[in-house]
């Protein structure tokens, strides 16, 4: 079977992580989501927590920047000041992505995945966006939260507008527009185990040539 990496992007509520996790286990590949930012962190030397913070920074500043720092792939030395810049976390974080479809299949959780493997070569790439309906997510969440429903819809509303600028900035593309992705899996209309047998039967579709 020809390699393949399977990109998951996914509205908070939605249960896209556990697609993702669901998905890597029936076809025996690893599913990488914040492990990534530990690899990146052994691949760079840079402290992992720094990261981390990373991630945290920009929930609190991406929203009210106008401007894009579209991944480009390069990668800033370590001899210069930016070298833990925000931006430069972000490019190592693509940087093990990319030798990680160059070595075997998987399945990737956000982290711009499908736009960072846009074009690379000798791989399937198939780009998946879960979602739901609003009302829907804040069901999910609320049975696994001590908030009320208007806290949820809040929260909800803040980390998936956290998401998109994120996507924004660094790929100058809408994070929802169904344009980005192979499939748009609703998991109001479908539960987790459809949305797995969907993918695995689109794959099959897109391997028949590598079986």
């Amino acid at each position: 079977m020809g390699r393949f990496v399977i990109t998951i992007a996914r509205g908070y509520g939605s249960g896209g992580k556990t697609v993702g996790k669901m998905l890597a286990k029936e076809l025996g590949v690893h599913c990488y989501d914040r492990e990534i930012m530990r690899l990146a962190s052994d691949d760079s030397g840079i402290n992992e927590e720094l990261f981390a913070r990373a991630d945290e920074k920009l929930k609190n500043s991406l929203l009210f920047k106008a401007s894009k720092k579209v991944y480009s792939g390069e990668i800033i030395p370590p001899d210069s000041d930016k070298f833990v810049s925000n931006d430069n976390l972000f490019n190592y974080q693509a940087k093990v992505l990319k030798e990680l479809a160059r070595i075997e299949s998987y399945v990737a959780v956000g982290r711009c995945a499908d736009f960072v493997l846009k074009d690379e070569p000798d791989i399937k790439l198939i780009r998946i966006f879960v979602h739901a309906p609003l009302e829907h997510c804040i069901d999910v969440v609320e049975e696994m939260s001590s908030m009320n429903r208007k806290e949820i819809e809040q929260f909800i509303l803040k980390t998936d507008k956290h998401r998109a600028a994120y996507y924004k900035y660094y790929t100058g593309h809408d994070w929802d527009n169904a344009r980005n992705y192979d499939l748009c899996l609703n998991t109001k209309e479908l539960d987790f185990d459809q949305c797995v047998e969907i993918v695995k039967e689109y794959l099959k579709i897109r391997l028949k040539g590598d079986l």
